[in-house]
């Protein structure tokens, strides 16, 4: 394997597993040397438990098809308004002039300072959690696609020019399936970010998702709870992230290969 390329292969699967194991086993030890209490760091076998127990409850799934649809929905609406001004921003130097300069400020504002204000706007309900997911997945899809129309080789597109290409026919044919690969990327790192999001927003804003009842098991001090809980969230988060990766890494839009 080539220096700086990715794992594949059994690596990929392996390395990964024999990380978790090492996790695993620092976590175990810790509480079984330590004698910590059970509320501060449960074991894994007091995890493992927990979450037997909660995967026979219909309302853990119940709760987490609420919060994945609202991640979802943070990703439609801010997938639909990044990528339209990314290209405008890629085009016009007036707009990327006026737009660029406040973009690293934006990014750094943190979603739990947002919540409140995206509610005195929409008031209290899924809308407003979506609303939050989208603030917080479309800079992260923007910056990746400018960054990727900007690297184009100009050269492609002076040819395509030069063969009649022009607008409409340009972007869709040439300068968007060549920067597909960094708008994948940004959509990837913006659709995990729409987990966070919608778990933010269900604990600021209220909700029926997972966001509420980690502040239930918060206040009950069920700490194995949360646990599971997280990790069900990271197990979310993960698949959104995988799905798209395999999409970047396909032979369609994969560069590397």
């Amino acid at each position: 394997m080539a220096r700086g390329s990715k794992p594949r292969g059994a690596l990929a699967v392996v390395a990964p597993l024999a990380f978790l194991a090492i996790c695993l086993l620092g976590w175990w030890a810790t509480t079984s040397a330590t004698g910590i209490e059970a509320w501060r760091l449960p074991s894994p076998a007091a995890v493992a438990a927990r979450a037997v127990q909660l995967a026979h409850n219909p309302q853990t799934w119940s709760r987490a098809a609420v919060t994945g649809g609202e991640a979802l929905a943070g990703c439609a609406i801010g997938t639909a308004v990044a990528l339209p001004l990314a290209y405008v921003v890629y085009r016009s130097r007036l707009v990327s002039a006026a737009v660029e300069p406040f973009l690293g400020a934006t990014q750094a504002l943190p979603a739990i300072a947002i919540a409140p204000i995206v509610v005195l706007w929409t008031g209290y309900g899924p809308l407003s959690v979506a609303l939050l997911c989208a603030l917080m997945v479309f800079f992260p899809i923007l910056v990746s696609s400018v960054v990727g129309l900007r690297h184009i080789d100009p050269e492609l597109l002076e040819a395509a020019a030069l063969d009649g290409a022009s607008g409409a026919t340009m972007a869709l044919t040439m300068e968007l399936p060549l920067a597909a690969h960094s708008i994948l990327g940004g959509l990837r790192n913006g659709f995990t970010l729409s987990v966070t999001g919608a778990v933010v927003g269900e604990m600021v804003m209220g909700g029926t998702g997972l966001g509420q009842v980690l502040v239930q098991m918060r206040t009950n001090v069920d700490t194995a709870g949360m646990f599971v809980v997280i990790a069900l969230l990271c197990l979310m988060a993960t698949v959104l992230y995988a799905v798209i990766y395999r999409v970047e890494r396909s032979r369609r839009y994969d560069t590397t290969r």
